[in-house]
């Protein structure tokens, strides 16, 4: 056996327990290989381009992006167009714009499910943000809003990913204007390996790697948890505020229609009130007047409602998809590799065991030789599955900076709702203050003199 089949991943447990051969067999029927990852693949490496076989300067472990970098690489753009109708359903398209490639083309969503597929063939232990759900029965205007808002975070965040940004998918996703993209991207990815078959690191990646490794990423996988539970906590009130400014807006227009409703009221005045007529009079026309400042400030509320859904809400659910990218990393991580890699070991084991009986029962020569070969294909198989698992462990370790390299974002989101509120207060307390003069005539005395009205004091009187 070769020397690298025992030398394990860091800190992983030892091979499950021998059982017997046949129930090994079944097991390996019964338990299907995980499908965000490839199978190990033991074939002559394919070179990709020449530009990507170029080794980094300095230590490959590390980034050195900033996040003004990061969000300089590309702006995409992703609108919804008017509704087309099939044959029998109606179907949705966006148009889908690229500052870098300055390209503007036509997607629907099966596109962003092929695309989304292919990203995770060739990158399965980098971090492929999640797609939104597919329409359902009776899906409203809101859900495809919702939807296209969270297509536009998925695009942004692949196209300004490292690894993703140099890919041809991507280029073709966002240039390609074509007929049929989903048959380009796929055409594109044939014959293809994964990033572990084309990266020229991946052999090496166990040496860059700190001897601690498996307790860098158990803590990291933690912290990302406790982030991501403070960030949903905070984009749950954020919604809850934005949504607030918009519901004081609707109430405000309702308010100030109300009043001008009731200052043109045509009903005649009954007789014993004939002595009022001249103040009922002044007073409907002021109430009538006001609708107007009332709809400004409906108008200045919902500009912050819809501004602080913009530039603070949907920074906090890109930051969240990001989030959420890394945690489903870590579980491809733990549910593919590593566990692909036991199954291995488990089954090297059951050969190993034929083998010695083999060799006690003194078989036919061919009948060992063979065993003797399937052996030597296992250990391939394992050299080759650990080789992943420390490339899988590399990638995490980059992702890990990815992210907090998206971590200032929180000062813009921050900042954005701090001089939301700051302007959104300003511009209707100004409306307020114009109000105000308007409402002289309200209060006005016998005399004609302004006359502020006394507050109730609840039945007390003063002693």
């Amino acid at each position: 056996m070769t020397g690298g089949v025992m030398d394990r991943l860091p800190g992983e447990a030892g091979a499950a327990p021998v059982a017997a051969a046949a129930e090994a067999e079944a097991e390996e029927e019964a338990d299907p290989p995980a499908a965000d990852l490839p199978a190990p693949q033991v074939s002559e490496r394919r070179d990709p381009h020449p530009s990507r076989m170029q080794m980094p300067q300095g230590n490959p472990l590390l980034l050195s992006y900033t996040l003004q970098e990061l969000l300089a690489r590309d702006t995409v753009q992703v609108e919804l167009i008017p509704e087309k109708k099939g044959l029998f359903l109606k179907h949705v398209e966006y148009e889908v714009s690229s500052q870098r490639f300055r390209s503007s083309v036509y997607r629907r969503y099966n596109d962003f499910v092929v695309f989304h597929e292919m990203l995770l063939q060739k990158f399965p232990y980098r971090m492929v943000p999640a797609l939104p759900p597919k329409r359902v029965l009776g899906a409203d205007r809101e859900f495809i809003e919702a939807r296209r808002r969270a297509l536009r975070r998925f695009i942004n965040l692949v196209a300004r990913h490292p690894p993703f940004s140099e890919d041809v998918a991507l280029r073709l996703f966002l240039s390609f204007s074509g007929p049929d993209v989903q048959n380009k991207l796929k055409e594109s990815a044939q014959c293809v390996g994964d990033e572990f078959m084309s990266c020229k690191l991946a052999p090496r990646a166990k040496d860059f790697l700190p001897a601690d490794i498996q307790t860098q990423f158990a803590v990291s996988r933690e912290l990302i948890r406790n982030i991501y539970n403070s960030f949903h906590k905070l984009r749950d009130r954020a919604e809850r505020i934005a949504s607030r400014a918009i519901d004081n807006a609707a109430d405000l227009l309702i308010f100030g229609k109300e009043l001008s409703a009731l200052g043109s009221d045509t009903t005649p005045l009954p007789s014993w009130a004939t002595l009022h007529s001249s103040t009922w009079g002044s007073l409907k026309q002021a109430l009538k007047g006001l609708s107007v400042e009332f709809a400004l400030l409906a108008d200045k509320a919902a500009q912050q409602g819809k501004q602080e859904e913009n530039d603070v809400v949907e920074k906090l659910n890109l930051f969240l998809d990001l989030l959420q990218s890394y945690k489903d990393l870590c579980e491809r991580h733990e549910k593919g590799v590593l566990h692909k890699h036991q199954r291995a070991l488990h089954k090297y084991s059951l050969m190993k065991r034929q083998m010695m009986s083999a060799t006690v029962q003194s078989r036919e020569p061919d009948s060992v030789e063979q065993l003797e070969s399937r052996i030597v294909e296992q250990e391939n198989a394992i050299q080759t599955m650990e080789l992943r698992g420390y490339f899988s462990l590399y990638c995490l370790h980059q992702e890990m900076q990815l992210v907090h390299v998206y971590l200032p974002l929180t000062s813009h989101i921050l900042g954005a709702f701090v001089n939301s509120q700051i302007q959104g207060h300003k511009e209707m307390s100004k409306v307020w203050n114009d109000l105000k003069p308007k409402l002289n005539c309200l209060f006005a005395g016998p005399s004609g003199s302004p006359t502020p009205p006394r507050l109730p004091q609840d039945g007390v009187s003063p002693r």
